[in-house]
């Protein structure tokens, strides 16, 4: 089953909607249209060894779900499948009157503080990661090790390239042992102590070492100083930078100039679609329903417009979620769904379906 296979076979579909921003009341001037499905296997490849989960175009904005997978991901309560199986009746194209088995009531759970406020909150994660990137910019050149290193200095520390400096070396003509009993402690000479004919090998091997290098010390040498490698310092950093170049590289740039241009550090519509979901989650403990089209439109719209600081916004998460927690305690909702449930409505759609 492929995507073309399906269109050319529309007897296969048992529902047919248009999603995304146009269902939630969200879209606005330059927005797609965007538009989920649920099909049926053709019951000789639903026997056979060919099974397709779901199918989609090129650019992914239509996206079509087998109904055993969609069932699958609704006992799971899944953001998307509740969302298409409640999309407002305006907005669905066709509907197969085996669809009227499946009840988004039906399956409804606790399971949705999970998926809907906590992707949610999974997303403000990404959102303060924006944050942080647009306000603390990382420099082109990457830091090395030695930048992470630090030197015993009269009552204090100081830079380890700061001293180099000072006394005029190079880290090549240095050699270190290790302090026993101090963590990334060592104690550090140089060349001019040694005699002629015979090298240190340097702090590090070279601008891509990713940790210093020992050196073999004469019997009763003097050390110059004592130097400490911050190494748990140099692990974040090189975390942290290739996680910024890899944005750098990845990040969708239409959107990143609109994040600039409102000037709050913050991905605007990704942020909306986080308080859309914990609105969702918040309606559906409290009136035992999936609202796609927003009733907070304004609200929502606001977000993407920037008119919001980020901190505000972070200050509404928090006490959302604390409330939803509190909903979600007390709320009459199961567990989770009924799963025997589940496929029971699967047999008997692909029973009538297949008329069996």
């Amino acid at each position: 089953m492929t995507f073309d296979h399906l269109q050319q076979n529309p007897q296969l579909l048992l529902l047919d909607c248009i999603s995304g921003s146009t269902a939630y009341n969200l879209n606005v001037k330059g927005s797609d249209t965007d538009k989920k499905g649920i099909f049926i296997m053709p019951q000789k490849q639903l026997y056979g060894f060919t099974q397709t989960d779901q199918v989609a175009n090129n650019t992914n904005d239509e996206v079509y779900f087998e109904i055993r997978r969609f069932l699958e991901l609704l006992i799971k309560n899944n953001p998307n499948i509740l969302e298409l199986l409640s999309t407002p009746g305006q907005f669905v194209k066709y509907r197969h009157p085996l669809m009227e088995l499946i009840k988004p009531e039906d399956f409804l759970s606790k399971l949705c503080l999970d998926t809907f406020a906590g992707y949610a909150h999974s997303q403000i994660k990404k959102a303060r990661g924006l944050n942080k990137k647009i306000n603390k910019p990382m420099d082109e050149e990457r830091k090395s090790v030695l930048d992470f290193c630090y030197v015993i200095h009269n009552n204090g520390s100081i830079p380890l390239k700061d001293w180099l400096r000072e006394n005029n070396f190079e880290q090549q003509q240095c050699g270190l042992v290790s302090l026993d009993h101090f963590r990334d402690g060592y104690l550090l000479y140089h060349q001019k102590q040694l005699n002629t004919g015979t090298f240190f090998r340097g702090i590090v091997s070279g601008a891509d070492a990713d940790d210093v290098q020992l050196s073999s010390i004469p019997k009763n040498m003097e050390h110059l100083a004592v130097m400490n490698f911050n190494k748990d310092g140099y692990s974040v950093y090189c975390k942290e930078y290739k996680e910024y170049r890899e944005w750098e590289t990845k990040r969708n740039e239409a959107r990143y100039q609109s994040t600039l241009s409102h000037g709050k550090s913050y991905d605007a519509k990704n942020m909306m679609h986080t308080f859309r979901l914990l609105n969702m989650a918040g309606e559906i403990a409290q009136y035992g329903q999936v609202i796609v089209n927003r009733p907070d439109r304004d609200f929502l719209l606001k977000i993407r417009n920037g008119e919001f600081e980020f901190d505000e916004l972070m200050k509404m998460v928090d006490e959302k979620m604390e409330h939803f927690n509190e909903l979600y305690r007390t709320s009459a909702l199961p567990n989770k769904p009924d799963l025997q449930k589940a496929e029971a409505i699967l047999l008997q759609i692909r029973a009538e379906f297949y008329g069996d």
